[in-house]
């Protein structure tokens, strides 16, 4: 099958499925702008996206999407490196026209990855997974949360100066890395030519700025809010 047979197969699946990601991500900002000026209307919204048969299948899905957008990278970063061979020790210099994002990819993926984890862990953990092993509450820094308490849970965490820097960190690594992928994803599946390239990359720069600075806004509000 060429989709995984061939170089350019992988980088459908890993165009689409980072397309996909993207399209998710600009949905989740969205929502978690809900949380600014609506904190009942957030949780209203956490709650229909609860443990609901719905909402687990788009987990699910997501997941699907996550896992194999990883392998694909991992699997065409050892393609290139292999094929480049010992050439790539030969090199001294890297060539001025090529970017150090897409130099990093990888370095930067694994950055965004560990703090999926971290997201996953603070938020996923504490609400659809306790949801579906049965509980209603948690219990954090000695203050019951209900599961369906998003805004609490954003509120506690960020109000944590350790958490707010690092989820920045993240937010920084996932504005390099959505910088390149975005336009890289477009051109991989063949949306583009020599004039148009140009333009997506000025999209995906304002697209990844917007993004990115929409979801540090909610990190620093709350942390501010919690002084």
């Amino acid at each position: 099958m060429w989709l995984t047979n061939s170089s350019i197969g992988r980088k459908v699946v890993m165009s689409v499925t980072g397309i996909a990601l993207i399209l998710f991500l600009t949905f989740h900002l969205v929502m978690n702008l809900v949380a600014i000026f609506s904190t009942e209307a957030y949780n209203l919204i956490c709650e229909f996206l609860g443990a609901n048969w719905y909402a687990l299948v788009a987990t699910m899905g997501l997941a699907a999407l996550f896992i194999t957008h990883i392998v694909y990278a991992f699997w065409l970063t050892a393609q290139n490196r292999k094929a480049r061979g010992n050439e790539r020790y030969a090199v001294v210099e890297r060539r001025e026209t090529v970017k150090w994002t897409s130099q990093n990819m990888l370095v930067l993926g694994i950055i965004v990855l560990l703090g999926l984890g971290l997201h996953l862990f603070n938020f996923w953990y504490n609400m659809q997974f306790q949801e579906i092993v049965g509980n209603h509450e948690v219990l954090l820094g000695g203050q019951n949360y209900a599961v369906h308490d998003g805004a609490g849970f954003i509120a506690y965490t960020f109000s944590n100066p350790i958490y707010a820097i690092l989820y920045i960190v993240w937010l920084i690594a996932l504005w390099f890395h959505l910088t390149h992928g975005f336009w890289s994803a477009i051109q991989s599946i063949g949306w583009s030519n020599d004039l148009w390239i140009n333009r997506w990359k000025v999209v995906s720069n304002i697209f990844s700025t917007v993004v990115v600075a929409g979801f540090i806004l909610v990190v620093v509000w709350f942390y501010i809010a919690s002084l």
